[in-house]
């Protein structure tokens, strides 16, 4: 897991850059409205609307954007219709990649992917290629300067733990089943540990380790891919090997 966890990292600061963009509060805006349209704009009743406007939250989105967004997705106020469609293929070496989409235009939306992956060594595939490899897991990440790894298994024991990887330089990461995120974030919340990043992850069962070569041609596709309007998020069994992470470091 140790090459995840050094493609986690690097992942953590391409988000501070996606927010310097301002493209982050455009894909939270548009979860929140397809949260609230799914499953109604009360988040007390609604995991999901609930764990996305605890995402804007800790991004800064106003208040006032939020309940925007949850209004356009109850009908409150007109808005976009947004489709989710997820596209699955394979990008340099083999590596497999999973994009979530939200999308007023299929036609646009997928002819642009084709076009990306195209140009960066990639390839769509067929709806099944690849999802069969990954498992929808909660994961969020604790600063090691907040408590120590055994005060944090303790804390997380009884609230759904299923993985601790210590092996980034400044964060713990942790992983529980998809329904265990919201009892671990309130067994946090209670011991009173901050906790950053807490989201659904796609979470591949097995990693293909690159080298810096290879590591880059797909960071650069996974770059490409989520500069694109319509995309929410990409997924891949991506690991990076040491020589690669401190390729990517230089």
């Amino acid at each position: 897991m140790s090459g995840h966890s050094k493609w986690a990292t690097i992942k953590r600061k391409k988000a501070a850059t996606d927010q310097k963009r301002g493209s982050l509060f455009t894909k939270l805006v548009k979860e929140i409205t397809i949260a609230a349209k799914m499953g109604g704009g009360d988040p007390a009743g609604n995991p999901r609307l609930r764990l996305a406007i605890d995402t804007a939250r800790d991004n800064s989105m106003p208040m006032d954007n939020i309940q925007r967004a949850i209004k356009k997705g109850t009908g409150e106020l007109e808005g976009v219709i947004w489709d989710e469609i997820t596209y699955e293929g394979y990008g340099p070496a083999g590596i497999a990649l999973i994009i979530e989409t939200a999308t007023d235009n299929r036609n646009r939306t997928v002819a642009d992917l084709r076009h990306i992956m195209s140009r960066n060594n990639g390839s769509l595939g067929e709806s099944g290629s690849v999802s069969w490899m990954f498992q929808r897991k909660g994961s969020l990440d604790v600063l090691k300067s907040l408590v120590s790894e055994e005060q944090l298994m303790e804390i997380l024991l009884d609230a759904g733990l299923e993985d601790l990887n210590d092996e980034s330089d400044d964060y713990y990461n942790i992983t529980t089943d998809m329904k265990e995120l919201e009892p671990a974030k309130k067994a946090l919340d209670a011991a009173g540990i901050v906790y950053e990043n807490a989201k659904i992850d796609l979470v591949p069962e097995n990693y293909i380790e690159l080298e810096a070569e290879d590591a880059q041609k797909v960071i650069k596709l996974i770059d490409a891919l989520e500069n694109n309007d319509d995309v929410q998020s990409v997924y891949s069994n991506m690991e990076l090997s040491e020589s690669a992470m401190n390729s990517l470091n230089e």
